[in-house]
């Protein structure tokens, strides 16, 4: 049995590992901590999670085998270095090692990277395009929740080279996206029955979106990605529509076209077990509670043009599901152990 450890337990992301490690045949959560709540039980916290008995702690305790970090950009990696650094492998839920340059970080966190000598180390964790160099790392990025849905969204499209450089992404989230710190625009009052796009000048999720698409981008050009999120009045979950124009001949014209594209994605996830292709356009309360990601391609016929649909949980997929799946590999377990659930409908 693993012994997992888990760093801020009390955010949101580590709430629901919590919740998606309960039932894990192979690992056990042995110490959990929290920066407010340290000292107090698991359970008072977090009534839902009543069925462990752990004391949350300012520091994590005992021996652990694997840890996975929920506390916020740069305070996690100052967490994550000395373990890593120790030879224990670790999943980092926040971004502080999701972009590869630690310029590029410094320009949308702000500061110098906290642990810069551990980039070169680190695996950006989406099993869909990097599953091999999981398996192998003791460190794994977590990728961020609209990002995910982004790169899941066009990968198929961007590898096969049937798009031009010219994308749009436009994101929607629920609020829980932005973690369970008291915010005035995410009180009922300021968020219920609304919709409002932020980020607008650049949000923090764009370089990733970028890193990875660029890395697997045809040679000889670059995308050009408007990313825009919006915040939307529910709980969780993510739908992203992206948009890009076709290259001339790339797919038959009319029908054909859609066909064709649709066949191309069915065919670059039919072994991956948590995104699937699905016969209609997905809605988000389809994968509430589950580590899936639907995606749903189609041609614009009038306008020559590439639209996709995704839809995640950004708290399952988007977030402690993947840092799971991500364990599993790392561990060499089945990569759908404790994850292999449907979604709670409605």
């Amino acid at each position: 049995m693993v012994k997992v450890g888990i760093i801020n337990v009390t955010g949101y992301a580590g709430a629901e590992l919590a919740r998606l490690l309960y039932n894990h045949p192979e690992a056990d959560v042995a110490s959990v901590t929290g920066r407010s709540e340290a000292g107090k039980k698991l359970a008072d916290v977090f009534p839902h999670l009543a069925s462990y008995d752990l004391t949350i702690e300012p520091e994590l305790s005992g021996s652990v085998d694997f840890a996975f970090s929920a506390l916020p950009h740069a305070a996690s990696a100052e967490a994550c270095a000395p373990l890593v650094r120790a030879g224990l492998p670790v999943v980092d839920i926040s971004a502080d090692f999701r972009l590869h340059d630690a310029a590029v970080y410094s320009e949308w966190y702000g500061g110098e990277h906290p642990a810069q000598d551990l980039l070169p180390d680190a695996v950006y964790g989406l099993p869909e395009l990097h599953r091999e160099a999981i398996k192998a790392a003791k460190l794994v990025a977590n990728p961020g929740c609209y990002p995910e849905s982004a790169i899941l969204a066009l990968a198929p499209a961007v590898k096969a080279g049937i798009i031009g450089p010219e994308i749009i992404v436009d994101s929607k989230s629920g609020v829980s996206g932005a973690g369970r710190g008291l915010k005035q625009s995410l009180q009922l009052g300021e968020a219920g029955e609304s919709v409002s796009a932020y980020g607008l000048d650049g949000h923090r999720h764009w370089p990733e979106i970028h890193q990875e698409l660029a890395a697997i981008w045809p040679e000889g050009s670059a995308p050009k990605i408007t990313f825009t999120p919006h915040l939307i009045p529910m709980t969780r979950g993510i739908l992203t529509t992206a948009y890009a124009p076709l290259m001339p001949g790339a797919v038959p014209d009319g029908d054909a076209g859609k066909s064709a594209v649709r066949e191309l994605y069915e065919q670059f996830y039919k072994d991956e077990p948590f995104v699937r292709v699905p016969a209609s356009p997905p809605a988000t309360k389809q994968t509430r509670g589950s580590n899936m990601c639907l995606v749903y391609p189609t041609v614009d016929v009038r306008t020559g043009r590439l639209v996709v649909v995704s839809v995640l949980d950004n708290l399952v997929k988007g977030a402690a599901g993947q840092a799971v799946q991500n364990m599993n590999l790392m561990l060499g377990m089945p990569e759908t152990t404790a994850l292999d659930m449907p979604a709670v409908y409605p």
